[in-house]
């Protein structure tokens, strides 16, 4: 295996650019994005195509939002992210794509009209969660439940500010859910029955638009 093949082994040899190479990503997102006003971030996976229902579903999420003043910021890949970023940008609304530079290159969809490129995942992450009201879930894969799950351990340890996260769903996510209310709820007692309220299930992009808009208007 060749040495310094992963980011994390990169800090051992030149530690302090390093350093300023995240502050510079921080500074960009932060100058970028301060005034985009109230955003949703929308996950779910690169790999689903213009045919598949998931991508209408998305398309129609990232078009309602931005009927409803939402700024829709997505990691602006194909897939989820470009349906949900094509379907603001069509309806004049703040299309976000914040890109990561992946060792098989992902491709950048044509529809963030507002565009950031990030090398660390973790800077990426920052700027989902800190320009968010809400966090969208459609389906996806191990990155769209990092996702997830980062979003629902943030808010249980209190850590960020309550938002809603919304799955949105019901064929693809309610098994998962049955899973965590039988095993980390009722038989391991992982979490708490309270935590459940960290998340709702939808099925249509109207009901995920109309559960935000009732917690933020709370």
């Amino acid at each position: 295996m060749r040495e310094g093949k992963y980011l994390i082994d990169e800090f051992s040899k030149a530690e302090s650019w390093r350093v300023f190479r995240i502050i510079s990503e921080l500074v960009d997102g932060f100058e970028t994005l301060a005034e985009i006003g109230p955003a949703v971030s929308v996950f779910g996976s690169s790999r689903v195509k213009e045919k598949e229902p998931v991508y209408r579903l998305a398309h129609k999420l990232g078009k309602l939002l931005a009927k409803n003043e939402f700024a829709v910021i997505t990691g602006g890949g194909p897939g989820v992210m470009e349906a949900a970023n094509r379907g603001a940008a069509e309806a004049g609304g703040k299309s976000i794509g914040l890109c990561i530079q992946l060792p098989q290159e992902q491709r950048a969809n044509q529809y963030a009209n507002i565009r950031l490129d990030f090398r660390y995942f973790f800077i990426r992450k920052v700027m989902f969660v800190k320009y968010a009201v809400a966090y969208v879930i459609l389906p996806g894969g191990f990155g769209t439940l990092d996702e997830l799950f980062e979003a629902l351990t943030l808010i249980q340890t209190m850590r960020i500010k309550p938002f809603p996260v919304i799955m949105v769903g019901k064929d693809y996510w309610e098994d998962l859910i049955f899973w965590i209310r039988r095993e980390m709820l009722k038989k391991c007692k992982m979490i708490d029955p309270a935590h459940l309220d960290l998340f709702q299930l939808v099925d249509t992009p109207e009901q995920a638009v109309t559960a935000i808009k009732k917690v933020l208007i709370l």
